[in-house]
């Protein structure tokens, strides 16, 4: 159940998150156009532009006949996919292209749509307004059977360079093939941790669990190149300047996640396909230092994990483990090489979070820059470093954040593994 005070409101959001964006940064999330710029700069991943139209000649002198297929046109100020179109195909020997709603449109038609974008009929912001034609990223394989017609993407939530909150939007019949939840498209939520995908909303935000006429599940769905898409999110906020934001994603079955857009006041519908409130991820990691993308990445993937997704995962079922338990903890003493050790852990189902002594660690060379994911406060301990090591528990291999503790190097376990661990297991009697 989702605690009140957990959950960011509209009035937190501006006051408290949205502030923290420049102008500077700002202004790239109110134009398409200068995002892509950014974003193709610094070599990450976007669509291609095939022209900015900002006139009416413009208009009439692009060549329009060399766009055979899988191509936008849009306005570069536009927002919740107002005068978005999207095209599938040309046909053959004729001005006239289909859409992703199976529409004809003819070479004038496109041209009107155009001149309602540079009029300012589906711009939200300023007064300059323009067209961008640009390509069209086709559906990835593995939302075949979950989208309708149109491409889904992926918003990322991310503050403080870490992805703190995300979800899938699936374009439904309702929504006309787009991926806007306004607009009656799917919002639904993804464990950070594993790109699972966990609970389910409507457009109009209330929960659901089936794919609308179908009996397809909408939980359990792995998203493809999850790092990456999180790792290109934090990379696009960073390129930008943004401290909060949200990034959309494609998911391009050849070129990986590529940016769609940024948006500086996302939503906060995210909350309820996550069943999760955005304000307390949002302060656990408001202090840290987070390094780069990557770092942020690994911080992200370690505090947001769900345990809705570790079930998924449990393919045998749960797993009875006495208090005490034999585990293998995988040092880092050789270069680019990880070796196993067996250790006996104390079961702590009384931790969170998961415990090794520093002597401990410093002996399996786990106390290092680069393992370093953040401080905390622990009772007698203050600023206690968090490190990412890789345990194995039976069979189940896990990659956590655990505590370096010093009060663990004169305790019997050197090794307390925490609830956060323990998804699919039941910790039973000693054996």
């Amino acid at each position: 159940m989702v605690k009140a005070h957990d959950i960011l409101g509209m009035n937190a959001r501006q006051q408290e998150y949205v502030s923290l964006n420049s102008g500077t940064a700002k202004a790239f999330c109110s134009s398409k156009y200068a995002t892509k710029v950014l974003l193709a700069n610094k070599n990450i991943g976007t669509a291609l532009i095939y022209g900015v139209l900002t006139s009416i000649e413009d208009v009439n002198e692009f060549e329009w006949h060399t766009l055979e297929k899988n191509f936008v046109i849009k306005p570069t100020n536009g927002n919740a996919g107002k005068g978005v179109a999207v095209f599938r195909k040309k046909i053959e020997n004729k001005e006239v292209w289909i859409d992703t709603q199976n529409q004809n449109w003819t070479l004038e038609e496109i041209k009107l749509h155009c001149s309602d974008i540079l009029a300012g009929q589906y711009s939200t912001y300023g007064t300059n307004h323009q067209v961008i034609v640009e390509e069209r990223v086709p559906i990835h394989s593995t939302f075949d059977k979950y989208a309708f017609q149109g491409t889904p993407d992926v918003r990322v939530i991310v503050y403080n360079h870490v992805p703190v909150m995300a979800m899938l939007r699936l374009p439904t019949k309702e929504s006309q093939g787009r991926a806007n939840l306004h607009q009656g498209a799917l919002g639904v939520g993804v464990d950070i941790a594993t790109g699972i995908t966990t609970y389910a909303i409507t457009g109009e935000g209330r929960p659901i669990q089936f794919l609308p006429d179908s009996k397809r599940k909408l939980n359990g769905l792995r998203l493809p190149f999850w790092k990456k898409t999180l790792q290109t999110a934090v990379e696009a906020s960073d390129a930008a300047g943004l401290s909060f934001c949200g990034v959309d994603l494609f998911m391009s079955e050849e070129k990986g996640p590529m940016v769609v857009e940024l948006n500086a006041n996302p939503g906060l519908s995210i909350q309820l396909a996550n069943r999760a409130g955005l304000r307390r991820r949002l302060e656990r990691v408001r202090d840290l230092n987070v390094l780069n993308a990557d770092h942020g990445v690994r911080i992200g993937m370690t505090l947001f994990a769900e345990s809705f997704a570790d079930k998924i995962k449990a393919e045998d079922g749960l797993i009875i483990l006495p208090f005490r338990e034999k585990i293998t903890v995988y040092d880092d003493i050789k270069e680019n090489s990880k070796h196993a050790n067996e250790v006996e852990a104390l079961m702590n189902t009384g931790r969170y979070r998961s415990a090794i002594s520093r002597q401990l660690a410093e002996n399996f060379g786990l106390v290092q820059v680069e393992d370093l994911l953040w401080y905390q406060s622990e009772k007698d301990e203050t600023k206690a470093p968090v490190i990412e090591v890789q345990i194995k528990i039976r069979s189940r291999k896990i990659k956590t954040g655990m505590v370096v503790l010093k009060r663990l190097d004169k305790s019997p376990y050197k090794v307390e593994i925490g609830r956060n661990d323990l998804s699919g297991f039941v910790v039973g009697e000693n054996e």
